[in-house]
């Protein structure tokens, strides 16, 4: 049968990693799940008893551009945070980032401009950009820039649009103010769109995380409830707009989606009300970190970027190796811990990278980091 050329696009390299991983636990073996951004918890306990109060009552269509009440929680958010006065009209409810992300390319691209990502960067922006009839425009970065796009980069690569992350998958690196502000005006200088994702806001130890409408409100900004919220299988997310773009997203919103599921929404609007059980996540994820660089660090796995947010470690493996597809297979079969070849987040580079995540249980990355050790020993 025919098929259209926005089908041809890479596999999301850590999905094949999670079904090896898989395979290997049906085969009755245990392995220390490393490879995915996947917390180690659910969803809120206390979000989770107010949405089961809710079930008796039936979870139709919401409005497309969400709940009404789950936008205004979202702007009192910003306010909280971040100090910031957003107009819950702006507030668009969407199903997970990615489908965020789907919005945001389709509103603001025609066909074949071009999207400046900073590689490495997270796999499917490429995938989604290219499935939509756009350019993904892979622009490399440096140790010195903590792997971020800069400034410059918009005029030099004759950008229609830029995406940074901050903190940043898989480097876990953050922008500051100032450099979000730079690059902001870089992109209103060429006339370009600016996209953040915030995703990993709420995930972050010795750094401040700024969101890029502190400093401008020509942006889309992007962010979800899985990480942070710890809600990965609800897929629900939002996205605040420029208010002249509110209109022509909800269309798109309305025609792609019809609405987000109504029992995440649900769900993710009581989450709002279990702080001290989600910050709690946080401390875990600290304390996971701070094995991990240690346990790295001394099993001769020593290069990597400074991991100021997220739940990742994006480890230099090319003293071992030239392949890390290959490498991290091998690290699955011996070691029995499951990682993923950097070739996901930068297909140039990426071959002598591999992305470690910290997300899981305290007692999994201490067994996990004790394998990668014994590993690493018996390869020298």
């Amino acid at each position: 049968m025919k098929h259209s050329t926005r089908g041809d696009v890479d596999p999301f390299i850590v999905m094949d990693v999670m079904e090896a991983a898989r395979k290997a636990e049906a085969a009755g073996r245990h392995i220390i799940h490393m490879e995915v951004g996947q917390p180690g918890t659910g969803a809120p306990e206390g979000a989770r008893a107010a949405l089961a109060d809710q079930l008796a009552e039936p979870l139709g269509y919401t409005v497309g551009l969400g709940l009404p009440a789950l936008r205004a929680r979202i702007a009192q958010h910003y306010m909280e945070v971040y100090g910031l006065e957003v107009d819950p009209a702006r507030v668009v409810i969407t199903s997970g980032a990615s489908g965020a992300f789907l919005l945001a390319f389709s509103a603001l691209f025609d066909n074949d401009e071009r999207v400046g990502l900073g590689l490495p960067c997270y796999p499917s922006y490429r995938q989604i950009l290219k499935a939509v009839g756009l350019k993904a425009v892979e622009m490399p970065t440096t140790a010195a820039g903590r792997y971020q796009p800069q400034p410059s980069d918009v005029a030099d690569f004759d950008l229609d649009g830029l995406i940074v992350a901050s903190p940043a998958n898989p480097t876990g690196t953050m922008l500051t103010r100032a450099e979000l502000k730079a690059l902001a005006d870089a992109c209103a200088a060429k006339g370009a769109a600016f996209i953040s994702d915030e995703i990993y806001h709420g995930i972050s130890y010795d750094k401040e995380t700024v969101t890029a409408l502190s400093v401008t409100d020509d942006v889309y900004v992007i962010n979800s409830f899985s990480k942070y919220f710890s809600m990965t299988g609800w897929r629900v997310g939002w996205m605040v707009v420029p208010a002249d773009h509110v209109r022509r997203v909800e269309r798109l919103a309305q025609n792609m989606f019809i609405c987000a599921p109504h029992a995440s929404q649900a769900l993710a609007l009581a989450a709002f009300d279990c702080k001290e059980e989600l910050d709690s996540h946080l401390a875990v994820y600290a304390a996971n970190r701070d094995l991990m660089v240690a346990g790295l660090t001394k099993a001769g796995l020593g290069k990597f970027a400074p991991p100021d947010g997220a739940f990742y470690v994006y480890v230099d493996v090319s003293d071992y190796t030239n392949d890390a597809l290959a490498f991290s297979a091998e690290i699955l079969e011996k070691a029995g811990v499951a990682v993923t070849p950097g070739l996901d987040f930068d297909p140039a580079n990426g071959h002598k990278w591999l992305r470690l995540s910290y997300a899981r249980s305290t007692a999994d990355i201490t067994e996990g980091v004790a394998r990668l050790t014994t590993f690493m020993k018996g390869r020298t």
